[in-house]
């Protein structure tokens, strides 16, 4: 069966992926036993998310320790190879979640970063990691600061929660669960104290051992040593000391015994500050400076991902690295056991376009193929986040991105833009204050470059410092001036990175973001001189003195690289996780890589980039659901819906507001929640209300659910970082909103907005569920791959992790599955609420594109346009391929159609069939009526008699 799948052609296109989370509670095993039921759904590829060696309790597996290591807690390698034989039992890929750009640190699993622990600079993995070994601090030296101190250090110290053990030979450090190495060469620290312990004995051979191995640490090399022959001496010596130590104390537990009373000694007595100051001393001499955590902002020196202390950077642009983390990946490709790629955070990446190059090569070799015309030897999808009108890169060797693009795309199709004044305004005055998109990112930006990622921009700004002093010209550029002029131009940067490379043209797309960049810093601060925007503007476009020697070039190349991967973290900060909880006009626009400044996308809109995709990227991903998403597909096409009720809207905001004031409370003379709080409340809830199999809204929130909605608004409001946070938690704020949710879904008589809000979530849901009926079909039929996120086959209200990480019941979607040939239509759309339809549509269109892969991969894409009463309320398109042809038929804005919005309800719209497809053998794909025309135009009446979607076709 391998051998199958490695004698296919490469890259093997899926036809659709379905995304699986894999931790502890949802296993390999697991994963297998719901093959037959994915491959009966129609899918063509699992798509796993990463299941390397992580920490046993991790929910998404992106903090992996070793990526040469199967995660013990998902399953063996005989568990893996098993759900790996019945894909492929099924004709199925797997598509692996791959991280290249960082590994967890929490765990002591990660050899590489425990040996960087011990032996600092000397470690043979200190080049592994983004460390800056010479930061300015001078304490730091040849140390790694580590923020890992639930308290300022002095005070945990002395609590006596640091505590130095010994075992087998090894010293080590104990904080909580965390287990740290001690510096080979500051045993004698301990050493020295057992000997006096051991005075008694000097006539012993042990006694002369214990000293030979003080000696030996006497000359055991610096761990400041970076000279190879150096290191390996030390490697070598320092494991045979261990060894040494290990043994004497076997066989002579006096030893033992004058160790474990010299660790009683150095680890203290609470209640005598004294008695520390021999563990402080000990602490002070190792490779690494224990800190409490939220000093790392300021003074961390190793680079992470985005402000996770617990994720390190590590910097896979160096040979030895890529060769370290790939070598499972390749040999699981090799096997066939993988058949694609998803690549997590390249915007991490030193130089992506050149790992994309040589990861295809890579692949190539391991598939035992010569390397494809275009490059592309494997299927691989970049977990890339476009703004505004940027696109992706050509020169990537990928398919396409992981499909936020089309997310945010389809969503905004949705939205009734004619509502946009009325929407802002009620959102403003429910507020009290206006808020400006461009200067809220711009503003949190900033904040994030002050709170989270301090250390980040004052590196770069050091840097350039440096640049400037090379010339005469800049010399007299102050450090405060050039650091502000890199915080500004960053905050006002419009996307989240650029890409130049050494070597390589300036493109165009980079020169533009930069430019713009610059000219909007310039702007937003007359205060500092221009020439010191134009200064760093020309040193990021390579616009380098003529003058420069080769080490001065390499330095201002070095600098613009590691500019470019501080970028992302900061807009990623600033926008996806602040301004996306705050700026809460239309809450279902808030998605990674949306554009929650603009209020719907015209039909035409969308047409050009669906052409977009059919033309450069038809293997991209389309996604609607994943595990990164705010809230699941089903949840914001129901909040998008509100912009088709916009007066129902702000009266019901006022009612809510009237009948729920009494729950507020009072802190600072500040309500809490506040305004945009309590928006967003209405929104979440209107978004995730259940609703009974009639239709009709449940009359009351359980337990559990209450408990879903209090969790999702703490982590709302400590995103936000308005009237708490995540680093400065506000108690008493976070209280306050726990208790207004618990209040206002109160179960009682008593409370008036239940029953007042329940008759809008009737219209609400019906509206949402045309909505993302509409955007299933539009995925499975546009250019590209439809990508399933676990369970959202049928309806699924999930929100923002953890809550979208919640075990699938799989039961249930199997038994549906295996009824749904029995539903007649009428059932189907009769019973909406149970979410069968949606399997329906799915598994329908999942099987035809199956049947009929050409047509999807390679087929024209031809936008089409509706006439009549509702022609605004419909999106369709053919695709086509020689003589073969769909032609997809969607609804939008459907409040103004009726529910559901078939038949009749259509009044006189009609659309047109284009010439070039010819009508013969022409019908429905779902009712198999034959298609009905005059002239080559159809009734939308006649085309949607039972279900509110169709595709028509000639296959």
């Amino acid at each position: 069966m391998t051998n199958d799948m490695r004698k296919e052609n490469h890259p093997r296109i899926p036809t659709c992926t379905y995304r699986l989370q894999f931790n502890r509670w949802f296993t390999f095993a697991q994963a297998r036993e719901i093959v037959p039921y994915l491959h009966a759904l129609g899918v063509s590829d699992a798509y796993a998310s990463p299941y390397f060696q992580a920490g046993a309790e991790s929910l998404h597996g992106y903090d992996i320790t070793d990526h040469n290591k199967l995660n013990l807690a998902v399953g063996s390698r005989a568990d893996y190879d098993s759900w790996i034989a019945e894909l492929h039992a099924h004709s199925m890929g797997q598509v692996v979640d791959f991280v290249p750009n960082h590994v967890g640190i929490a765990e002591p699993l990660n050899q590489w970063w425990m040996d960087v622990l011990e032996n600092g600079p000397s470690s043979r993995y200190a080049p592994y990691f983004d460390i800056d070994w010479h930061p300015l601090k001078s304490d730091l030296r040849d140390k790694v600061l580590l923020p890992i101190l639930s308290d300022q250090y002095g005070r945990v110290l002395e609590r006596g929660e640091l505590r130095v053990h010994f075992e087998e030979g090894t010293f080590y450090l104990r904080y909580g669960d965390r287990r740290l190495p001690v510096a080979p060469g500051t045993y004698r620290y301990i050493l020295e104290i057992a000997i006096q312990n051991l005075a008694e004995h000097k006539d012993e051979d042990f006694y002369a051992e214990v000293q030979s191995i003080l000696t030996a640490l006497e000359y055991l090399p610096k761990r400041t040593e970076t000279d190879p022959k150096r290191i390996a001496e030390r490697i070598r010596e320092k494991e045979i000391i261990k060894r040494r130590l290990e043994r004497r104390c076997a066989e002579a537990p006096q030893v033992q015994q004058a160790i474990e009373k010299a660790l009683a000694r150095i680890n203290g007595e609470p209640g005598d500050p004294r008695s520390f100051d021999a563990l402080n001393e000990l602490l002070n001499a190792q490779s690494y400076r224990l800190a409490f955590w939220r000093v790392a902002a300021e003074e961390i020196n190793y680079r992470r991902f985005f402000d996770v202390n617990d994720l390190a950077a590590i910097r896979v642009e160096h040979p030895k690295v890529f060769d370290a983390v790939h070598r499972l990946l390749l040999e699981l490709m090799h096997t066939g056991a993988v058949t694609g790629l998803r690549i997590d955070h390249p915007d991490g990446l030193y130089l992506p376009r050149e790992y994309f190059e040589k990861l295809q090569q890579r692949c190539a070799k391991a598939l035992a193929i010569a390397l494809p015309q275009d490059g592309r030897a494997s299927y691989m999808v970049a977990e890339k986040i476009l703004t505004g009108a940027e696109t992706l890169r050509k020169d990537w060797l990928v398919h396409g991105t992981t499909g936020y693009d089309f997310a945010n795309q389809v969503m905004q199709l949705l939205v009734d833009s004619s509502a946009e004044t009325a929407i802002t305004k009620t959102f403003h005055r429910f507020i009290g204050h206006s808020l400006h998109f461009g200067h809220l990112v711009y503003a949190k930006k900033l904040q994030v470059m002050k709170l989270a990622l301090a250390n980040d921009v004052d590196v770069l700004g050091n840097m350039v410092d440096r640049l400037s002093e090379q010339n005469r010209w800049y010399r007299d550029f102050t450090l405060g001036a050039l650091a502000r002029a890199v915080r500004e131009t960053i905050a006002c940067f419009p996307v989240y990175r650029t890409y130049l490379a050494p070597g390589r043209p300036v493109s165009d797309e980079d020169r533009h973001v930069i430019e713009r960049a610059v000219t909007a810093a310039k702007r937003r601060n007359p205060g500092i001189e221009e020439s010191i925007f134009n200064f760093l503007r020309d040193v990021l476009l390579f616009r380098f003195p003529e003058n420069l020697d080769g080490e001065a070039r390499a330095a201002h190349t070095h600098f613009v690289l590691k500019f470019q991967q501080a970028t992302g973290p900061i807009m990623a900060k600033g926008l996806e996780d602040t301004v996306f909880y705050i700026y809460n006009r239309l809450a279902g626009l808030n998605e990674v890589g949306g554009e929650p400044q603009q209020f719907g996308l015209s039909i035409d809109a969308f047409h050009e980039r669906n052409l977009d995709r059919q033309r450069n990227w038809p293997a991209t991903l389309l996604a609607t659901s994943t595990h990164d998403t705010k809230r699941s597909e089903d949840v914001r096409a129901r909040m998008v819906a509100i912009s088709e009720m916009p007066e129902l809207w702000r009266r019901s905001l006022q009612r809510w507001r009237l009948a729920n004031r009494r729950w507020k409370r009072s802190i600072n003379d500040v309500e809490a929640p506040d305004g945009n709080e309590e928006y967003l409340l209405y929104q979440t809830l209107l978004g995730t209300w259940p609703v009974r199999p009639s239709g009709l809204p449940e009359e009351a929130a359980t337990a559990e659910y209450i408990e879903r909605i209090q969790t999702y608004m703490v982590k709302a409001l400590h995103e936000a970082k308005v009237n708490t946070s995540w680093i400065q938690p506000n108690e008493e704020w976070d209280a306050a909103m726990h208790d207004f949710t618990a209040k206002i879904l109160d179960s009682s008589t008593r409370n008036k907005f239940v029953p007042s809000f329940l008759s809008v979530v009737q219209e609400i849901a019906r509206l949402g569920a045309i909505n993302s009926l509409s955007q299933t079909l539009l995925k499975l039929t546009s250019p590209g791959v439809p990508d399933i996120y676990q369970g959202n086959e049928i309806w699924d209200y999930s929100l923002v992790d953890p809550d979208n990480r919640r075990p699938v019941d799989y039961r249930p979607r199997r038994e549906m599955l295996e009824a749904l040939s029995a539903s007649t239509f009428d059932d189907l759309m009769g019973n909406w609420p149970d979410g069968r339809i949606k399997m329906f549509l799915t598994q329908r269109l999942l099987r035809f594109r199956r049947e009929h892969v050409d047509l999807f991969q390679r087929g024209d894409y031809l936008p089409l346009v509706a006439t009549g009463t509702f022609a605004e309320c419909c999106v369709s398109f053919a695709r086509r391929l020689g003589d073969q042809w769909i032609v997809v038929i969607a609804p939008r804005l459907s409040s103004r159609i009726g529910f559901p919005p078939i038949a009749e309800r259509w009044k006189d719209t009609t659309l047109e069939f284009p010439e070039t497809l010819s009508l013969e053998h022409a019908h429905n794909l779902f009712t198999c009526r034959k298609l009905h025309h005059e002239s080559r135009r159809i009734s939308l009446a006649d085309a949607l008699p039972i279900l509110p979607f169709t595709v028509m076709t000639n296959l």
